[in-house]
This record gives C-alpha cells, structure tokens and sequence, in this order.
C-alpha cells in the first residue's frame, strides 16, 4: 500500500501543507525542529512523494538511468560501455550519474531520475538506502543491482563470484610458495559493500582450506587517499607480506606506484596479484598476473535484464528476482615469484 502525504503529516504532527512545503524546499517559515520531524516521517514511511509516484505509471521515456559507484575504475567504465551499447540496440537512451559510494549522492540521484521518468534504473547500490530499495519494489518500479547486491530484499542482481576471484588469487599464491599474503581493500565495517567483504571471505576461506593462519595485520582496508600509507604499514613492519593481492583495479594503481616511489621491485621484493585485469598489466614490466571480470557480459546482462522488467511493467506480468553470478578468469604473468 503506497503511503500518502496525510499520513507523513499525521506521523510527524504537522499539516498537509507544511509537507508540502517541505517536499518542495519552501523552508522560510520552518524550524529545524519541525524540518527534522518531517524527515524522519519520510524515512519511517518510505514515503514516495506524489510527483515521483505518478512517474511510476506514466508512459515509457525510452530513457534509462545508471547509478555507477565511481567511473575512475575501468571495470565500472566498462560495465556502463556494455549497458549503453545494450540499451541501443532497443533504441533506449543511458544518463549515467557517478556517486563516489556516498549514500546521500546515490539517494538523491535515484530519486532525481525517477522524478524525471526514466524508464528504470541500474543501480550499483550501497546498504544505507535498503528502505528506498524497499520502497521501489513495494511501487513496482524496474531497476536492477550490478556488481553488488543488499540482502533481504528481492531485485535482480548481476555480479561477479567474488569468493572465487580472491580464492584464484590466493591458490596462485599458495602454489608458488606463499603463506605470508596480504591482502588490500576498500572500507569495510558493518556495511561493508558486497565485493570487498565477499573477497575477503574468500581470501580467508582459501587460507584456512590450506591451514595457513590469517595475520590479522596483513589485513589492510580504507579509502583510496589512505591506501599508499596502508600499504608503507604492510611493508614495515618486521615481518612483511611476501605478497599482496590488491582487490581493484584503483588499489592495483595505488600498490605499483608506491612500489617504483621505493625503488621495490616485482616480484622480487614482492609478488603481486590485482583482481580486475587493467590494461596496462600485459604490458607493465613485469606483466602483473590479475584476475578479470567479464565486465562486458556483467553489463550487457544487467541491461537485458531492465529492458524485460520495463516490458514486463507495461504488461503487468511479475517474475521472481534472480542472482546472476558470472565467473572471474586468472591471466598467469609474471608478477609472482616462486619461492623455495
């Protein structure tokens, strides 16, 4: 049942119009107090305002949005490449927005597209907005999650077998003569988005298949502006990693530069793995051994994926939410040492 704007007055002790006045910025005459209370009605209620909800059901735009995580990455670039192409074969438009994971830039931007019609939505989501996810589902508007998905509510999703990207590194590892490997991320915490804890867990699991201990300090996760002091940690300490697996394409970059800024060498001073195969790890010297994601297919699947659900929408016809997981593959380079 969509909620109304009587019952967001109700919940937050105010009128229709000063809701009203809220929902189209109007905040002359309103106290912080009051601006708060609306707010968290809004929240409570997963409140859809009258403008968004009536784009609900207004014809087709032939326009789609992207709600990419960050188009710094390669991998995110080509992904979004994939769903252009895609959607042109139909004919349909792609606005792609860029929200660098901030949860308030991927809410306002969702909201913003679905105010100004778009067909659907291809959302790389973070966990903070679960209740409006809820609430497009509970609306019936067609979107589809890529590279991440959010537990417990019911979307279609297309991402990559993140355990088995981690485990094909650390195997490779392991096989060369590692048990001292470390391991960099992007921020964890509660929250943690889906890549990053799932391919930790599968780092952990391959250790502990091969009974090798986990060094909780070979452990390095923040954002990209504090990876290069990250990684100056794992190499001072006394006893070092013997390897790293970089966990994206952005960190890969990050782990080489600090490498030649101290005149460390490859695989030498340290063996390296990326997960993400940029374009420059066949040629850099040596060749970085990576582990790639079918981006192309992983976009080109989303995208099919939302053109359906926006025909199925027009025809009122519903189908069960699927997980689609495609299969990382390794490139075997030169970037890892044996050791005796």
């Amino acid at each position: 049942m969509v909620t109304t704007m009587k019952e967001v007055a109700e919940r937050a002790g105010v009128s229709k119009s000063t809701v009203s006045q809220f929902l189209h910025k109007r905040y002359n005459y309103m106290s912080e107090k009051t601006k708060k209370k609306i707010e968290q009605a809004i929240e409570d209620l997963n409140y859809i305002p009258n403008e968004v909800a009536r784009s609900l059901k207004q014809k087709k735009t032939f326009i789609v949005g992207v709600i990419s995580s960050t188009i710094l990455s390669r991998f995110t670039t080509e992904v979004v490449r994939a769903i252009e192409d895609e959607c042109q074969l139909e004919n349909v438009q792609v606005i792609v927005c860029n929200t660098d994971d901030d949860s308030l830039k991927e809410k306002k931007y969702v909201q913003s597209m679905i105010a100004r019609q778009v067909d659907g939505l291809i959302i790389f989501p973070t966990e903070e907005n679960k209740k409006l996810y809820v609430s497009l589902v509970k609306n019936g508007y067609p979107f589809v999650f890529v590279d991440r998905k959010i537990d417990e509510i019911s979307v279609d999703t297309v991402l990559l077998n993140n355990e088995k990207a981690s485990e094909l590194a650390v195997e490779e590892l392991i096989e060369h003569g590692h048990k001292n490997i470390g391991i960099i991320t992007f921020p964890l915490g509660k929250k943690a988005i889906t890549t990053r804890s799932e391919r930790l867990s599968g780092y952990r699991n391959t250790m502990g298949k091969h009974d090798i201990s986990v060094n909780e300090n070979y452990i390095k996760s923040g954002r990209l502006d504090e990876i290069p002091n990250l990684i100056g940690q794992l190499f001072h300490m006394k006893n070092p990693p013997t390897a790293i697996i970089a966990t994206n394409d952005m960190i890969l970059e990050q782990v080489l530069i600090y490498a030649k800024n101290n005149r460390l060498t490859i695989p030498n001073d340290f063996s390296l793995i990326g997960i993400d195969d940029v374009s420059f790890a066949s040629f850099y010297n040596p060749p970085i051994t990576t582990v790639s994601q079918p981006s192309f297919e992983m976009g080109k699947r989303s995208a099919r994926l939302l053109l359906e659900k926006i025909d199925q929408k027009e025809q009122d016809h519903e189908e069960l939410s699927e997980i689609i997981r495609l299969n990382p593959a390794i490139n075997h380079r030169e970037s890892v040492q044996k050791l005796n």
